[in-house]
């Protein structure tokens, strides 16, 4: 598989070589060796310009570790067949050292660990870092648990029944068709509103994952969305769940949608947050 040919064309890795990073860092580089080209990668690191100048002597220990990561980080790329460009940005806020990179490099994927060090809502919600990348991400992004690994059995695809985005359905169908797996959808019925609407929501993701190539199959669900969503990725073995970023405006890139919050930050496997950009969009608003 080329560059040419794969989903991704110019995936970025978003990492600081942590504990917390080693999932991303596994599917990312499994992703690059599928595709037989470089892996961007980008290394935010806080630093502040007056500060630095204030205190040298942090900011030189800081650019130590900071080669020490990637001295590591290249030789584990190395092992196994993918070489890395990396990027080390410094700024105040990592999230925007990342997504400004994304938007520069005109990244098409920004993969990235689920969350940091645990807080108090750490079984719910990712971690402060990851929230902002993916509500401010010009492209896609695929958040990985420590655990996470390259999806080899199954894809499924979280469909809303008020609204149905054909265009995470069908990248939740390319995904799919790329790596020779099925893919379910899935289509949580509102409580009080029957399951018409969900009926029909679902009908129409099937269709387009089948028009795209993609042995497609789904089901209506009802209950919790986001507890019925990892329900049904257990239940029918899948190792990728796709889903969609609420949000179609700047103003409302402040957040992501609760749904998509409790699936990244419960999920076992990746989820990939299918982002549309936004016209004429240039880094962080």
């Amino acid at each position: 598989m080329t560059a040419a040919t794969a989903v991704f064309a110019r995936p970025l890795l978003a990492t600081e070589h942590s504990e917390f990073d080693v999932g991303a860092e596994r599917v990312a580089l499994a992703l690059a060796a599928r595709r037989g080209e470089p892996l961007a990668t980008v290394l935010p690191m806080v630093g502040n310009p007056e500060y630095d100048a204030v205190a040298p002597e942090l900011a030189a220990r800081g650019d130590a570790i900071v080669a020490d990561k990637l001295h590591h980080l290249q030789a584990l790329a190395a092992g196994q067949g993918v070489r890395l460009a990396v990027q080390v940005r410094r700024g105040p806020e990592p999230y925007r050292e990342i997504v400004d990179e994304a938007a520069a490099t005109q990244a098409d994927l920004i993969i990235i660990r689920r969350r940091g060090r645990p807080g108090l809502l750490a079984n719910l919600l990712l971690g402060e870092m990851v929230s902002k990348v993916v509500a401010h991400a010009p492209c896609s992004v695929l958040i990985n648990a420590r655990e996470a690994q390259f999806w080899r059995r199954r894809v499924l695809v979280a469909v809303d029944p008020a609204a149905v985005a054909l265009e995470t359905v069908a990248l939740a169908a390319r995904v799919a068709v790329d790596a020779g797996l099925p893919i379910s959808a899935v289509c949580v019925a509102e409580a009080g509103t029957g399951d018409s609407g969900a009926q029909r929501a679902l009908a129409a993701a099937v269709a387009h994952a089948r028009s795209l190539g993609a042995a497609a199959d789904g089901e209506v669900l009802a209950g919790k969305p986001h507890a019925q969503i990892l329900d049904a990725a257990r239940r029918v073995g899948a190792d990728l769940i796709v889903l969609g970023r609420h949000g179609a405006t700047r103003l409302s890139r402040a957040w992501i949608g609760s749904v998509a919050q409790k699936v990244v930050g419960l999920a076992e496997c990746p989820v990939l947050v299918c982002v549309s950009p936004l016209p004429a969009e240039n880094g962080v608003t």
